[in-house]
């Protein structure tokens, strides 16, 4: 029985489904679109950035922007904060 015992009784099929099955495990775990494995708790990860922006944070961009004066600043941060 030589190498061609092997592939001639159809034996070559074996690597290819091994091949398959780590592929469909490695897809699995890693291939929803992000590079993560299924156990990762998004919930508990998040970045500071990706929070959406408080009213007091809005507020103070709309300052620096100068879409509104110093006093009307000062009366929207004291009803916020109230």
């Amino acid at each position: 029985m030589g190498p061609e015992y092997f592939w001639g009784s159809g034996m070559w099929i074996f690597p290819i489904i091994m091949l398959v099955v780590i592929l469909l495990v490695i897809y699995l775990i890693f291939g929803r679109g992000r590079m993560v494995p299924p156990w990762y708790d998004n919930d508990r990860h998040y970045h500071r950035h990706d929070m959406p922006n408080t009213a007091l944070e809005i507020l103070k961009e709309r300052y620096a922007k100068g879409e509104i004066t110093k006093e009307q600043f000062g009366q929207m941060k004291k009803d916020i904060l109230s």
